[in-house]
């Protein structure tokens, strides 16, 4: 089974992240199916936008670290191109305290992840994404690189993480909700609603769940009625500016800064943790002091 769903209806091209059982976990193989999907999606010509969504009980939670975070990995690369490298977040899981690191090995893996994750925002066609649940960690970067955000007034967004263990490898969220919002939520891990998101500007616009699908078809639907050459020098447009505020230099940091995050004196304390009780004890001691489980929203 496709670890994502593609379908075209009418102008609409449909991605929906398609392992539920898993969170909708990112994985390697994900990642490739999302930059070949995308590309495949920009050469149709009858597409005019993109739809990203997940199956299940929520968007996306993050990278599937279950297996690395508790060492079950131990070198599987199942889901990897024959020869290639063990990815980053295995080797960390396994990575002894008092053996070498080589930063450079890491940053070159975690900066392929971010390109999958960049197609969305390169890609020639909009990408709009529709957010329920959760989207959490490495599920942010899906949304951020998309072009606009429908959320579920509940749902949940953040980046927990940020307390140990990672850095935000696209570093968009600054370019979607301002510096100072961007701290509040960096600086303590914490989540906001679908409601808090659309009152920031993250998102477009938050429906309740129930009519969630009924306004993201609303607005995919509009947008499909522009020619594509239009689109095209919309999104160009604006996406421009973006470039022009130093994001591409700002990724670089925070993908080095993810690799050093998994190898500090705290980031080993995490995985030993996980090792011992596993990986969903491990987050939950990690964020018991702030008494959220890593999914609360605050108000301010």
């Amino acid at each position: 089974m496709a670890d994502i769903e593609y379908a075209v209806d009418g102008r609409i091209a449909r991605l929906t992240l398609n392992r539920p059982e898993r969170g909708n976990g990112i994985t390697r193989g994900l990642l490739r199916e999302l930059a070949e999907l995308i590309e495949r999606a920009d050469l149709d010509p009858a597409v005019h936008v993109i739809l990203l969504s997940g199956a299940g009980s929520g968007f996306c939670g993050g990278y599937d670290l279950v297996d690395s975070a508790e060492g079950m990995g131990r070198g599987d690369r199942s889901d990897a191109p024959e020869g290639s490298p063990v990815d980053p977040l295995v080797m960390a899981a396994n990575h002894n305290p008092e053996s070498n690191w080589d930063p450079m090995t890491d940053y070159a893996m975690m900066r392929r992840n971010v390109r999958a994750f960049m197609a969305l925002f390169e890609s020639d066609k909009p990408v709009v994404c529709k957010v329920h649940g959760f989207c959490v960690a490495g599920g942010t970067d899906m949304a951020l690189c998309s072009d606009l955000v429908v959320a579920a007034a509940d749902a949940k967004i953040g980046y927990p993480p940020a307390r140990v263990w990672g850095s935000p490898t696209t570093a968009l969220w600054a370019h979607r909700v301002g510096p100072q919002r961007a701290k509040r939520l960096l600086l303590t891990g914490d989540s906001i609603s679908g409601a808090e998101a659309a009152e920031w500007g993250l998102a477009i616009e938050a429906p309740t769940a129930d009519e969630l699908d009924e306004r993201t078809e609303i607005l995919v639907e509009r947008i499909a009625r522009l020619p594509i050459n239009q689109l095209m020098m919309m999104k160009l447009l604006v996406n421009q500016s973006i470039e022009a505020q130093g994001l591409r230099s700002t990724q670089v940091l925070g993908t080095v800064f993810d690799g050093i995050a998994r190898h500090t004196d705290e980031g080993y304390g995490f995985q030993q943790a996980a090792l011992a009780g596993g990986f969903r004890e491990a987050v939950r001691d990690r964020d018991e002091p702030f008494g959220d489980h890593g999914l609360s929203t605050f108000k301010g």
